[in-house]
């Protein structure tokens, strides 16, 4: 008897404590006290050290911070257009959230997760300020200071062994606000290109670890409490979303969120708000934690970085019936071959003196990187020996025209100009006979898309053993000032050799983007290359043709030991002028 009594009397209890916790948490969640009193609010002047130390997170960054810029302009253009951005970026977060959920329903024997409600409300997210960080590679990197306290509505339902439950993850009204946001993400557009939107990747990174909970205890949640802990997932996958929609997560990121069950707020069970939390915070440093990176690609990288896709061959065979130039009655011609959209130095014939009908049967080869944009231009020159040649006539081919691997020879009338409706264009100049075939790379030709654009390559076939090829970049420069004229362009000089880049008129921040190259039969340890820039009169002008605007000499044995540097040099001879030059060392091992 005593043990059947026993046996009730713990049934009993175990009853009694299940309904008093039952009816506790009605009692917490429902019943609210109604003495609350409106703050006393003091000015700042009055408050004690503690006080001001609480308030300080408040504080604009741009205020506390002076490297941060203000940025209210951003603000308003969020407000007005912030109903049409709700509608987008939920139609965007449902499409980016849909293969993610189903790729993760089948750990949790799920059925189905889908969004019943999902907006982001009427109030947007503003911005505190921006930091923005300049370095001299082809990359620009932010970090905006976000803050959003959101009344959004985001409505998950979950089927699982038959059972549907209808979670309101995020309720939305007018008078509570259930989502703080605090973020100030580290955001990277790289590399920088030439194509709209002009940047190929976003990159957004978390700089610092979170503290996490133990993972026994999330372990042990997950295991018991599956749907539930699969529905938090869910949301958090949500957040994710709305925190890179908005600048993305932040070294200590804060994200403060209502759960409601059966119109009750999930998050006011004791010690179920702290477990949460920590398992947000855990989860976005595990995906974002340096050096993982979210990565969003935005363009192609074969397209946005122009890389070499194949190798158009030309043959330069004859010309015939050219016009005479020279007082002699004959001319010296040669042809110049460039591709468009190229910055490389144009192929050249040998000249063949005193011949209208000269043949050359000389062979070039060219590296294409878009073959439906790129055209062969072909130029005829006059070669003098004083003063500028003569254009005898020129021509255009699209190189969407050729076949790949297939042999074509066409013969091309000498123009005047390209435009179609000029007159002087049906006066005969002469012809040229081409040669052409554009082969496309294989797979294996092909350079790999997946390498960094800041990457030394590999030295072409032919460089010598225990040489290699220099590489000169000339980026840019700034602050450079000429006493009579600033149309600057560069002069490099190395073992006697010159290379120049193309003058920039009228410009005391010019940039060029001109690239040289140096085939040594060793590594240039010992050697420096001298880089000056030099402004040239754009008229005749007699008095002042040419003007120094600085030098700088760079020792190459750092570019030997690291294979690449990229730095901005300050000019001798000039006041504030700097120039930027990137060098690379590419051997063929």
């Amino acid at each position: 008897m005593g043990f059947v009594s026993t046996i009730m009397g713990f049934f009993g209890f175990g009853v009694g404590i299940s309904i008093g916790l039952v009816i506790g948490y009605y009692l917490f969640i429902y019943f609210q006290p109604s003495d609350v009193k409106d703050p006393y609010i003091r000015p700042l002047v009055e408050q004690d050290s503690e006080t001001l130390q609480r308030l300080l997170p408040e504080i604009p960054s741009w205020v506390k911070n002076p490297d941060y810029d203000r940025i209210d302009w951003l603000n308003k253009f969020i407000e007005t257009m912030w109903p049409y951005l709700d509608k987008a970026i939920c139609k965007t977060a449902k499409t980016i959230a849909k293969p993610i959920i189903a790729e993760q329903i089948p750990k949790y024997k799920i059925e189905s997760v889908e969004f019943e409600a999902l907006t982001l409300g009427s109030l947007p997210p503003t911005f505190q300020g921006m930091k923005v960080y300049t370095t001299e590679e082809k990359e620009l990197i932010m970090e905006p200071s976000m803050k959003w306290a959101g009344n959004p509505n985001i409505t998950i339902a979950a089927k699982a062994f038959g059972l549907r439950a209808t979670v309101q993850v995020l309720e939305c009204s007018s008078l509570v606000v259930d989502l703080q946001v605090f973020a100030c993400p580290r955001i990277t557009l790289k590399p920088l290109v030439p194509s709209f939107p002009c940047f190929a990747k976003i990159l957004v990174s978390l700089m610092e670890k979170v503290r996490g909970t133990d993972q026994c205890l999330l372990w042990l949640i997950a295991s018991q409490f599956r749907i539930f802990c699969f529905i938090i997932r869910a949301s958090v996958v949500v957040l994710h979303i709305s925190l890179f929609l908005f600048g993305g997560p932040s070294s200590q990121p804060h994200v403060d969120f209502g759960l409601k069950v059966l119109g009750a707020d999930a998050m006011s069970i004791p010690g179920l708000y702290r477990v949460v939390q920590e398992l947000i915070k855990d989860q976005v440093a595990n995906m974002y934690l340096w050096p993982k990176t979210l990565e969003v690609p935005i363009m192609d990288p074969a397209k946005a970085m122009q890389r070499p896709v194949g190798i158009l061959n030309v043959k330069v065979l004859r010309a015939m019936k050219l016009k005479k130039k020279d007082l002699m009655g004959a001319s010296d011609p040669y042809v110049k071959l460039k591709l468009t959209e190229d910055k490389l130095p144009s192929k050249k014939t040998t000249v063949k003196h005193k011949n209208l009908n000269p043949e050359w049967n000389e062979e070039f080869n060219i590296v294409v990187k878009d073959p439906q944009s790129q055209a062969l231009e072909i130029n005829v020159y006059d070669w003098e020996q004083v003063g500028k040649h003569d254009k005898m006539g020129l021509n255009v081919l699209p190189l969407k025209e050729l076949a790949p691997e297939e042999p074509k020879v066409v013969t091309l009338d000498l123009l005047k100009n390209m435009d179609p409706n000029d007159v002087q264009n049906e006066k005969l100049r002469g012809q040229i006979v081409l040669e052409l075939m554009y082969k496309p790379f294989t797979d294996d030709e092909m350079p790999n898309q997946s390498e960094e654009p800041n990457e030394v390559q590999k030295a072409p076939d032919g460089t010598p053993d225990g040489g290699g090829l220099l590489v000169v970049i000339v980026h840019e420069a700034q602050d450079v000032e000429g006493k009579h004229h600033t149309n600057p362009q560069v002069r490099l000089l190395f073992r006697g050799e010159e290379r120049r880049t193309k003058p920039v008129k009228k410009n005391r921040d010019p940039r060029w983007e001109e690239e040289f190259q140096f085939m040594l039969e060793e590594p240039p340890t010992n050697d420096r290359i001298h880089v000056e820039v030099v402004s040239t009169s754009s008229r005749m002008g007699l008095l002042h043709p040419k003007e120094a605007l600085g030098f700088v000499d760079i020792s190459l044995s750092d570019v030997v030991s690291n294979k690449r540097i990229n730095e901005r040099y300050h000019l001798i001879d000039s006041k504030n002028g700097r120039v930027q030059i990137e060098m690379q060392w590419r051997t063929s091992s």
